[in-house]
């Protein structure tokens, strides 16, 4: 005779069929529910801008000089308040390869071994005194993942959200490539930012920065 718990009869498939369909409803509920909190969940906040930061990282550039690539690798300090920049270039063995510091209506630029050049426009020094262009002015936003993009809208980069970008009105392209979270601040900030352009006196150039550090003076 055959075992009657190995063949249940209509009850038995009709209870077992309505516990299979609740607990698949469960678990699609279940499911739901993650995907909707998931969904929900809110991202990293903005850094919030600072007039008064000092940054440290390190700095690749690309650019062409009479038709033959060249390449540049170091690091930099930079250094701002409300009223003046201070950037410090230095080559990979730490020797400071050039300081721009920019005050209201000039800007100088000393390179090693050279007089100090002068201009009212810090990113055409730059350009002229380093040989590629150097956007010193627009990093005072840049770098805290901040800008205006071509069309006069204010851009703010979002944390977590790798390889958005905008581009400005004289031709760069930034780019916030990855993010990092700062200790002191608990605030997420840009890690790395990549910018490009093209142009008539280097070809084009690629810049490439990686932060490594944030801190107020």
């Amino acid at each position: 005779m055959a075992n009657p718990g190995m063949f249940p009869g209509r009850f038995g498939l009709r209870r077992a069929a309505a516990l299979g369909a609740a607990s698949v409803a469960l678990l699609l509920g279940g499911c739901a529910g993650m995907s909707a909190q998931q969904a929900s969940a809110p991202t990293a906040a903005a850094p919030a801008y600072q007039e008064n930061i000092d940054i440290s990282g390190r700095i690749s550039v690309q650019y062409e000089q009479g038709n033959s690539p060249q390449s540049l690798h170091g690091s930099f300090i930079w250094s701002q308040t409300a009223t003046k920049t201070d950037l410090e270039l230095l080559s990979p063995l730490g020797q400071t390869v050039a300081t721009i510091s920019v005050r209201p209506g000039i800007a100088t630029l000393v390179q090693s071994g050279r007089s100090p050049q002068v201009a009212p426009d810090v990113d055409e020094l730059a350009a002229q005194s380093l040989g590629w262009p150097l956007p010193v002015s627009g990093m005072r936003q840049w770098l805290q993942g901040n800008g205006t993009d071509s069309a006069g809208k204010p851009f703010q980069a979002k944390p977590g959200e790798d390889y958005a970008g905008f581009s400005t009105k004289d031709g760069w392209r930034v780019v916030y490539a990855n993010w990092q979270s700062d200790p002191d601040s608990g605030q997420t900030r840009p890690k790395r930012i990549d910018l490009t352009r093209d142009t008539e006196q280097a070809g084009k150039v690629s810049i490439r920065i990686a932060v490594d550090s944030w801190k107020k003076p």
